[in-house]
């Protein structure tokens, strides 16, 4: 089982986060990369069953090389199917990691409820939130994977 988290942080806050929730999956003995979206390879995507992306928010929305990265690289992987989280630490109004969940959707991923959207710098206690968001990625993953397991196995 892979996962991977994939940010844009203009500030650092949103970096934080991903790096937080990586530590969460990690935790559970679940293979994870966290990386900047510039950096960011198609395979990789394509080699996960779990894709949290997360994003700053600028001007109500989500910044637009993240946008032109949900819209060209993420839509070319096919990630159908997956399972999906979005996050991202805002100033103020904190749009970005719901329409990158929107998008998720759009693509027929299954996404993780709520959103985890963190103002400003996240404190210790959100940091604590982005590893439980983290712990339960991990554990979707591996009931899901049960799952279709047993599937195989009637």
């Amino acid at each position: 089982m892979k996962a991977i988290v994939v940010y844009l942080s203009t500030s650092g806050n949103t970096k934080v986060m991903a790096e937080a929730i990586g530590n969460g999956i990690e935790s559970k003995n679940v293979d994870v990369k966290v990386v900047s979206f510039y950096d960011v390879k198609p395979e990789e995507l394509n080699e996960a069953e779990a894709i949290a992306i997360g994003s700053s928010t600028f001007y109500y929305k989500m910044l637009l090389p993240m946008e032109k990265f949900m819209n060209e690289t993420l839509v070319s992987t096919n990630p159908q199917g997956k399972l999906g989280a979005a996050f991202g630490s805002y100033g103020w109004s904190g749009e970005a990691p719901i329409m990158i969940a929107e998008k998720m959707r759009e693509l027929g991923m299954t996404v993780m409820d709520p959103v985890l959207r963190i103002l400003h710098r996240p404190t210790d206690k959100d940091l604590q939130e982005c590893k439980r968001l983290g712990v339960d990625i991990a554990e979707k993953m591996k009931q899901r994977s049960k799952k279709a397991e047993a599937e195989k196995q009637q």
